[in-house]
Order: structure tokens, then sequence, then C-alpha cells
């Protein structure tokens, strides 16, 4: 699994006011990974935006930043009522634990000492250590949220130092707004980080300071960062003046050894995909396509093609407003991917 974004709808950690419209955005780019905090908007409010973000074909994240133990047992039994995917943050593992017993969340705590709000990471690198392996050896932990940029500490050293010392996955949070500090992040062996402030305050190089913009540069680089990106361009084939017959979107043509052939339909843009272990070949029948990718986008003619590897992300649009017809050919080696 490569690293993991989780685009947070939150600011100076706070559940932003116009979370469910900033949603929006992210969907629309794909992004598959999307929290926000049990701080800043009410719990009516917290239950649509989840029900939203797990309508829209992502996993739902609460971050608990409540440092009184009334209030962490609070969001606990509001992370079970709401149903989120994944429970991050807070300290009092023996007190969540029960509370989550028997849900389908996934729980990862903050180790160390937190402090402040926004919340601030104390505590040597041992002490830390120390404290990621205690939570980690609870059965009902499924890993680690790490504040690595809130401690004083050698940062870099100090997610070495927690992702060497456990099994479990670590997700590191907390005011990371470059790629750099990505890069850092996957060097260090962590399983993924959050980003909220910097996207939403336009704090990320990137083309432009809107969410779509720093949202998309993020996406671009993690891609980079796990070897994602294509580095394939279109091709042309010799025209020809046989015409396809007509079928009906989405019909299989046929099947030869593992490989499978279809006749696609697209209107308008289609939606952010991937295929996690399947090459794909999309050529241009009729019409013209516009093949979005993480880095760039080509325009895709009349008898020209362009292949996906596996594991890249693209999400394909029919120009001039009307319908584009693409042959399909991809593997079926793996007909789950």
């Amino acid at each position: 699994m490569g690293l993991r974004f989780i685009f947070m709808l939150t600011r100076n950690d706070r559940t932003v006011a116009d979370a469910e419209q900033q949603l929006q955005t992210a969907l629309s780019l794909g992004i598959r990974h999307i929290g926000f905090k049990d701080i800043g908007l009410p719990l009516e409010q917290l239950q649509r935006l989840n029900a939203a973000i797990k309508a829209g074909g992502a996993t739902s994240y609460l971050e608990v930043v409540s440092l009184d133990r009334e209030s962490e047992i609070t969001s606990a039994r509001a992370a079970v009522s709401i149903g989120v995917d994944m429970l991050l943050g807070g300290t009092r593992v023996d007190d969540v634990l029960p509370i989550i017993a028997g849900s389908h969340i996934q729980y990862f705590p903050f180790p160390g000492r937190i402090t402040g709000h926004p919340s601030v990471l104390e505590g040597s690198i041992d002490e830390i250590v120390a404290s990621a392996r205690e939570i980690c050896a609870h059965d009902g932990v499924h890993g680690l949220d790490l504040l690595a940029y809130r401690s004083k500490e050698n940062v870099p050293a100090l997610m070495a130092a927690v992702c060497s010392a456990v099994s479990k996955p670590v997700y590191v949070a907390g005011s990371i707004s470059s790629p750099d500090r990505i890069a850092i992040v996957k060097a260090a062996g962590a399983a993924g980080f959050t980003i909220g402030t910097a996207a939403l305050d336009g704090q990320y190089p990137a083309d432009g300071k809107d969410e779509a913009s720093q949202l998309a540069a993020i996406i671009r680089d993690v891609a980079a960062l796990n070897q994602h990106l294509s580095p394939l361009h279109k091709n042309k084939l010799p025209h020809t003046e046989d015409s396809m017959p007509q079928e009906q979107p989405d019909k299989v043509k046929g099947q030869i050894s593992q490989m499978k052939v279809s006749l696609n339909t697209i209107e308008n843009q289609a939606s952010w995909s991937f295929r996690k272990s399947v090459d794909e070949l999309f050529f241009v029948h009729r019409g013209r396509l516009l093949m979005k990718l993480r880095d760039r986008e080509e325009v895709v003619e009349e008898s020209e093609f362009i292949m996906v590897p596996h594991g890249v992300e693209y999400c394909p649009v029919a120009l001039d407003g009307a319908r584009c017809e693409v042959l399909k050919i991809d593997s079926v080696m793996n007909q789950a991917a």
C-alpha cells in the first residue's frame, strides 16, 4: 500500500463551518480518505458530514482533540453513534476501547503527552516511543496517530523511531504543509498523513490557493512518491475507414488469453478511479477524449490511444459536449481489481 493522504475538513483543530461544501470539492477530485474533528460542528452536522463522505465512496475519519477525560469519552461515543470508519487521536485508550468494542471502527490514538489547542506533542523521543509501544500492545488498537510536527524534538528521527518501534501503521498528523514534509513522512515509514489547515488556507505549494488547486497538488505529489504516475503518453494508429458497429456502452466484445476488450461510451466526465493490478488501454473510436491524470491532462483524438498502468489514477472526460466512444482493452488476470 502506498502512502495514504487523509484530507481533514478542519482548520486549527476545528471542523470548518463549510465542511459539507469543501467535501464536495474533495470528492470530485477522487479523494478517498476524508476526516473531521470532534470540535467545531454539532453532532447532527457531523452525522450528515459522515454520511456524505461515505455516500461519495470515501473512508471517514473522526479525530479526537478534546483534552479532558469526559470530553474524550463523549467523542468516542459520538464516533460510534455517527458510524465513522476510523477514530484518530485521543490518549485515554482504556476508556475508549470498551466504548468502541463491537463496532467496526479502527482506532489510532495519540502516543505521548498531548497538551493545548491546537494540540502539541510533548516528551522526548524515548518517552514517545515507549508510549507508542504501550498503546500498540492493546488488542483493540489498530495503529497510531502521531503529532510529529507538533513536537520540539528532531521530527524525522521521531517519526522513524516510532515507525520502527511498532508493527502497526502510523499516521502522521499536524502541520504538514509542503512536499518536503510529505517525503520525510514516507521515508520514515509512516502509512499516511493528514492535511487540513494548509490546504484550506492555501499554504501548500500549488498553482492556486483555492481548495481544488491545493488538493490536486497534494494528490499529485503523493502519487509521485508512491510511483503512481504514468510515464506513458498518447499514441496513434494508422487511420482506417472501417467503422465499428454501434454497440451498447461497456458491452464486452471479446476476450483472448488474459485480455478483455469492450466498447465504452463516455458522456461528460467520469469519476476518478484506478485499477490495483490491471493495465488499461483506451482507443478513441469516435469523438474526443480528455484523459485527466494526477500530473497532467492529455487530449486523445480519434484513432489515438493512451495506456494507463495499474495503480495510476485517471478520470476520462468526453470533450465538446458530446459522447465519446472508446475501445478499451484491459487485463483480466485479477477480476477483483
